[in-house]
């Protein structure tokens, strides 16, 4: 997927500015697609060259002016053909699990912190996917959500990044407990004696 895509997905939420769409990259997109503010700004700028974006200036009194942008007619075809194209499978590229790999001729005690810090890392990312779930479903249980709402396609991948975050702790407790165990059975410390 490039990253053209992912910007045109976000405009299906209405006219935004650069700031503002990197503000919903960071809250509702990151759970599938990273990027930062200046590959955002570089990528609004080809969109409106190739006229799959409009853009318009709002002028500001107190602070410098924005550009607002939105998508044009030839974007949304853009965006509907791409979804009739069949994805790329998945590219899993993850240092933590060649670190995890090698942990048996490495540092075990370091791999085994930073399992815990990416154990920390989903529970901060599942509590900003809860705070925007209850924002999404105003009140609405799931089920009723999904049947009213204008678009469901942003709450789908937001589950979708609730799920990972939640596999992420259940397989970094395995990790730890795996761990734990056999630094236990290696100094013969009773099982779930780890200190740290």
């Amino acid at each position: 997927m490039s990253l053209k895509h992912a910007v045109l997905a976000a405009l299906l939420e209405g006219e935004a500015s650069g700031y503002d769409l990197a503000k919903i990259f960071d809250v509702s997109v990151a759970n599938f697609w990273a990027a930062t503010p200046q590959q955002l700004y570089r990528e609004l700028d080809r969109l409106a060259e190739a006229e799959l974006i409009a853009a318009r200036v709002v002028e500001q009194e107190r602070r410098p002016n924005k550009r607002m942008f939105s998508l044009t007619e030839s974007g949304l075809r853009d965006l509907a053909t791409y979804t009739a194209t069949p994805p790329r499978p998945s590219a899993v590229r993850d240092e933590l699990m060649v670190q995890v790999q090698a942990c048996d001729e490495g540092d075990t005690e370091a791999v085994r912190g930073f399992v815990a810090q990416r154990m920390e890392a989903a529970r901060t990312k599942l509590a900003r996917y809860d705070r925007l779930r209850e924002w999404m479903l105003a009140g609405r249980d799931e089920e009723r959500y999904l049947g009213e709402a204008e678009r469901v396609g942003p709450y789908l991948t937001l589950m979708r990044g609730r799920f990972f975050e939640e596999e992420n702790l259940r397989w970094g407790e395995r990790v730890l407990a795996v761990l734990d165990r056999r630094a236990a059975a290696r100094s013969g410390q009773p099982e779930g004696a780890h200190q740290g």
